[in-house]
C-alpha cells in the first residue's frame, strides 16, 4: 500500500521523497508526514514532529558524490558540541551521511521558526560564536583552502561550453575570482561556515541558528561577513544596518581586516554570479535585475584593478 501522501506528492520527488521516508524507517523512525520545507537542488522535507531530512536531487549538477555532506556533518557536529547557535543533527540516527535510490541525504533536528526580523547585531554576535567555536576544529580531510572561490573558478568551463554567460562575463568572472584568490591567500585564514547569507540564518524559538554548512572552508572570517553584509551593503545601500552587524560581531569579540572584507566583498560577488545559472536556470525578473547589478558592480571594481 503507498503511503497516503504520494498522491499529493509532484512527479519528479517521489523517488527523493521514498529514499529519505526508507531511511527514516530503516533506523526505527516512525515517519508520520511528508512537509515540503525547500524544494531546490536540495529538497527539505519534514518527516515527523523533530525530524527533517535534506536529499541532494541535483544528480547532475556540479557537485558529485557525498563529500559534501560529509564535510557539513563533521563541522556541525563540533559545532553543537561547542554550544554554537546552530542547528543540530537528529540524535536518533546515526549522523550519515546516507546513500540511497541513488540519492545523498541526511537528517536534522526540526526547529520553529518565528517571524520577527532578526536585530543586525545579533547576526554579528552568532556568527562571531560560531568563527570562535570553529578555530578548534579538526577534520580529515582538511577542508578546502578558499573553497568556493577555487570550485567556482572551475566552474568557468561549464559556463561557457552551456554558454549559461557571454564569453566577456565569463573572462570577467575568471579574472576576478583568481584575483580574489590571490588576494585572500595573504590573510589570516581558519573554518567559516563558507555561505552565510542570511537564508542560511533561521530565526527560531530556540534563537538564531545558522545552518547549512557545506560549503564550509578554510579561509579569513572575512569572506562570511561579506556573505552577511552583501546584499543590504551593495544592492540595498543599508549602511546603518550593515555597520550594526559588524558592530555586533566586534562586541562578541570578533575582529575584521577592511582590506580582507574589501577582497571578500569582490570575491562574493563573483561567486554568486558564477552559480546563478546553476541555481536559477529559470530567471524571475527580481533575480535577473539582481544578476545585472552584479555584474554592472564587478566591472565597476574590474576597473579599478
Amino acid at each position: 500500500m503507498s503511503d497516503p501522501w504520494d498522491a499529493g506528492m509532484l512527479p519528479g520527488l517521489k523517488l527523493p521523497v521514498r529514499a529519505a521516508i526508507e531511511t527514516a524507517r530503516a533506523h526505527g523512525i516512525a515517519v508520520d508526514r511528508c512537509g515540503i520545507l525547500q524544494n531546490a537542488s536540495t529538497l527539505v522535507l519534514r518527516l515527523s514532529e523533530d525530524l527533517v531530512a535534506r536529499i541532494v536531487v541535483d544528480v547532475d549538477g556540479p557537485r558529485q558524490g557525498s563529500e559534501w555532506f560529509q564535510r557539513e556533518i563533521a563541522v556541525a557536529e563540533h559545532l553543537a558540541r561547542s554550544g554554537a547557535p546552530v542547528i543540530p543533527l537528529h540524535p536518533a540516527l546515526p549522523p550519515g551521511p546516507y546513500e540511497h535510490l541513488g540519492y545523498t541525504l541526511n537528517f536534522w533536528q526540526f526547529v520553529t521558526r518565528i517571524d520577527d526580523e532578526p536585530a543586525p547585531a545579533r547576526i554579528g554576535e552568532t556568527l562571531q560564536a560560531c568563527h570562535s567555536a570553529l578555530r578548534s576544529l579538526v577534520v580529515q580531510p582538511a577542508l578546502p583552502q578558499l573553497g568556493i572561490l577555487t570550485e567556482s573558478l572551475t566552474l568557468m568551463a561549464r559556463l561557457e561550453e552551456q554558454s549559461l554567460f557571454t564569453p566577456e562575463i565569463v573572462n570577467l568572472l575568471r579574472e576576478t575570482l583568481e584575483h580574489s584568490i590571490e588576494a585572500l591567500r595573504e590573510f589570516p585564514a581558519q573554518p567559516v561556515h563558507g555561505d552565510a547569507h542570511l537564508g542560511n540564518l533561521l530565526n527560531t524559538t530556540s534563537g538564531l541558528l545558522w545552518t547549512d554548512w557545506e560549503d564550509a572552508f578554510a579561509g579569513p572570517v572575512e569572506w562570511d561577513l561579506a556573505s552577511a553584509i552583501w546584499n543590504a551593503q551593495v544592492l540595498d545601500g543599508d549602511w546603518r544596518w550593515v555597520d550594526a552587524v559588524l558592530a555586533g560581531y566586534v562586541k562578541a569579540g570578533g575582529n575584521y581586516d577592511a582590506r580582507a572584507l574589501y577582497h571578500c566583498m569582490t570575491g562574493r560577488a563573483a561567486v554568486m554570479t558564477a552559480w546563478y545559472p546553476i541555481l536559477y536556470p529559470q530567471l524571475t525578473d527580481e533575480r535577473r535585475a539582481r544578476l545585472k547589478a552584479r555584474l554592472v558592480w564587478l566591472e565597476e571594481r574590474a576597473a579599478c584593478r
